[in-house]
């Protein structure tokens, strides 16, 4: 398990990560050893251009890929993902094929979760083990190389990093997709053409959300 070249030297990995290690060493945890710090090896800090933070890995074995939001390719929609994909539908009138958003990581989308691993069947178990001193350091980190697009689903992503934007940055604050809330003002927000047209103005290229030319 070890940390991406890229984002090695935050102080994380050196003040907390060998104890975390250590508390991981023989567990049968998720996503696992391989996927654990997928979401940045995929996405560098220098490339990172819009941050979404989720709370923890899926408990449930086989779904969870490293991803925040996203599933392993074959599996079936878990609720708030299907709202993410209704949404984007409303937004773009398209979606991608599956609940793998690889492609988004691989565009500049840091998909990162606030703790980075969890027990089969028990979500938010490693929730104080301090994975969250993590996400502030990387979004902190890819913010010394340009103006960063913040989605920040939720209570809990936006009070995660409520004090990290500057003004040169796009923050998009809305309810959670989850279906208890996305009734609440997730819906009819579009974040995606929002994103989209900030970064154009910005003079970067849009993410293909849907996947047209990743896949």
């Amino acid at each position: 398990m070890t940390p991406p070249e890229e984002w090695a030297h935050l102080p994380f990995f050196r003040d907390r990560w060998p104890e975390l290690e250590s508390r991981l060493a023989g567990l049968d945890f998720l996503p696992g050893p391989k996927a654990i710090f997928r979401a940045l090896e995929l996405t560098p800090p220098d490339a990172t251009r819009v941050v979404i933070l989720g709370q923890d890995p899926y408990p449930t074995p086989g779904h969870a890929d490293g991803l925040a939001f996203s599933v392993t390719e074959t599996t079936p929609l878990p609720r708030s993902l299907g709202n993410i994909f209704k949404e984007m539908r409303d937004d773009l009138e398209a979606c991608p094929p599956s609940g793998d958003l690889s492609h988004w990581a691989r565009q500049g989308v840091l998909l990162l979760n606030s703790s980075l691993s969890v027990m089969p069947g028990a979500a938010g178990i490693h929730s104080k083990w301090g994975w969250d001193r993590l996400a502030r350091e990387a979004v902190s980190e890819a913010q010394r190389h340009r103006r960063q697009a913040f989605i920040l689903w939720g209570n809990h992503a936006q009070k995660a990093l409520s004090d990290l934007p500057r003004p040169e940055d796009l923050v998009i604050a809305t309810a959670h997709p989850s279906p208890l809330s996305a009734r609440r003002g997730f819906f009819g927000s579009r974040p995606f053409s929002r994103v989209n047209a900030w970064l154009r103005a910005c003079g970067e290229p849009p993410i293909d959300w849907i996947g047209n030319t990743q896949r």
